[in-house]
């Protein structure tokens, strides 16, 4: 057994930077659960008209919907056993905005057939993407998703390119700072760029045996369909 990002990339993995391997191992098999804290030098929007969609999704825990600079942020990577008895992993991104934090949630699992990540997003999971990881020369990683359903009930349809957009995440390691780098970048093919961040943040690691996972990190519901 090894780690659900493991076993995605296959040999690509040890091409990652040391740091990121031991990050994106992070699972049951490891015993280990990471948070990253540090700070989103810019967390952007782009036009007017995207504020109302990011309202909305706000409602669930799936984007934000308040821009910032110098924004102090977590980020909890825990692993569990979902109720389909599936290995997950949180992605679970919490913004300290002015007024009231703002969280972005996503759960991981891998996907049936073993060659992408599944990621289910919000307190509901309505929305699900599939999401590719790719070692890049430098050491850092990539990940773009596909293809993007929404799922309500007997509802199962792949979201149009019209209203849906690509997510593109860049993490890499600092030596020269001790830190994580992180960009996050949203585009429509129609609209362009729509949400982003960009930051930093240092990790550390605990035992998933003794600190569990902590109350409010789990979905309120879980999607079985892959």
């Amino acid at each position: 057994m090894t780690s659900i990002f493991r076993t995605v990339m296959g040999a690509d993995f040890d091409r990652l930077h040391p740091r990121l391997q031991r990050r994106f191992s992070v699972g049951l098999t490891s015993g280990e659960a990471c948070t990253g804290r540090g700070v989103m030098d810019r967390v952007w929007h782009g036009g007017t008209f995207v504020r109302p969609f990011l309202a909305l999704g706000a409602t669930r825990n799936i984007l934000i919907p308040t821009p910032g600079r110098n924004v102090p942020f977590t980020i909890e990577n825990v692993p569990y056993t979902d109720t389909f008895g599936r290995e997950t992993v949180t992605f679970v991104r919490t913004f300290d905005l002015p007024g009231r934090p703002r969280r972005f949630d996503a759960q991981m699992v891998l996907s049936p057939k073993g060659d992408r990540i599944l990621d289910y997003l919000g307190t509901h999971q309505h929305l699900a993407s599939e999401l590719h990881f790719h070692a890049e020369p430098d050491g850092s990683l990539l990940i773009r998703s596909g293809e993007h359903r929404f799922r309500e009930g007997a509802v199962d349809l792949r979201v149009p390119e019209l209203i849906g957009a690509t997510a593109e995440v860049r993490e890499s390691y600092d030596e020269t700072e001790s830190r994580f780098r992180i960009q996050v970048r949203v585009v429509n093919r129609y609209f362009g760029p729509l949400f982003g961040y960009e930051g930093s943040f240092r990790a550390t690691y605990t035992d998933i045996r003794t600190c569990g996972v902590r109350a409010g990190l789990r979905p309120v519901r879980e999607e079985s369909r892959a």
